[in-house]
């Protein structure tokens, strides 16, 4: 037991100072009060949470979910049939297709989102592609707008949803499949009934890591919005970096960790619920 303990301490160690110390100086941040210079004062106030409350960070809040939402359901729309495919390769086969998600996610996270932005400004590659062809007479405005941001969430964010379903789908019993379809189920009948329910624990996985990042993320909106689309990622950083209100910033990530904590028991819940391997 002594050596157990032993072979842990680096982790709780770790733990403790770089994830549970600086959570409790959000937290108590959240509750310090501020003086007309932006310096902290260390008297209790619930203020903070209060000026959340107001219309325009509301605001903030719902299009950040609204987005997020969107997001998540076009990572699972998209990604659900790519998770198939590859789950039904086999060998060579299988294994360049996993590359080819994985491959994205060795180039840097700006890297990536800035590629989008060279092809979706006016003079950019999709503009001048579709001018050519005569689709379009004068280019689109597609750069800084809410569909741009969606677009680098799921281009980002989409190997998130693939690879946890693709794992559950992988390890799926085969005979229950074939069973299905010796007593007389169609491929549809056989994708719902038996399918879908037992990987659900992936589908659960994949909502929560793609959300997860989604609506906390500031660095897509930022570039690929412009600035004109402020979500709560970039309502926190705005608050530490530029208003000098670490007060309200700490509040709004209690908040956003209170959300993502209660969405993610929810997910967990139904996840070990519906699709630990009942068939419906």
């Amino acid at each position: 037991m002594n050596n157990k303990r032993l072979l842990t301490s680096p982790y709780i160690i770790w733990t403790i100072i770089f994830t549970v110390v600086p959570l409790l100086i959000i937290i108590f941040y959240s509750f310090a009060q501020r003086d007309s210079f932006g310096d902290i004062v260390y008297s209790f106030t619930l203020n903070n949470y209060k000026d959340f409350f107001e219309p325009i960070y509301l605001n903030v809040f719902w299009k950040s979910l609204k987005l997020s939402l969107l997001s998540t359901v076009i990572c699972l729309i998209l990604g659900y049939p790519m998770a198939f495919i590859m789950s039904r390769a086999r060998g060579l086969k299988q294994n360049m297709m996993v590359m080819l998600f994985i491959l994205p996610l060795w180039t840097n996270f700006l890297l990536r989102t800035y590629a989008w932005m060279g092809l979706l400004r006016d003079q950019g590659i999709i503009n001048e592609l579709l001018i050519k062809i005569g689709i379009i007479n004068e280019p689109i405005t597609m750069l800084y707008t809410n569909a741009a941001v969606v677009l680098g969430m799921v281009y980002n964010f989409l190997p998130f949803m693939v690879l946890p379903i693709f794992s559950v789908l992988s390890k799926m019993d085969k005979s229950l499949i074939e069973a299905a379809r010796d007593l007389g189920a169609n491929e549809f009948f056989v994708f719902l009934k038996i399918i879908f329910p037992l990987s659900f624990p992936g589908v659960a996985t994949g909502i929560v890591m793609v959300f997860m990042p989604a609506v906390s993320t500031f660095v897509i909106s930022d570039l690929l919005g412009g600035g004109q689309t402020i979500l709560l990622g970039n309502l926190i950083q705005n608050q530490f970096m530029a208003a000098r209100n670490w007060q309200f910033g700490s509040s709004v990530s209690v908040i956003m960790m209170i959300f993502l904590i209660i969405s993610m028991g929810y997910f967990a819940k139904h996840s070990s619920k519906d699709g630990g391997g009942k068939i419906w």
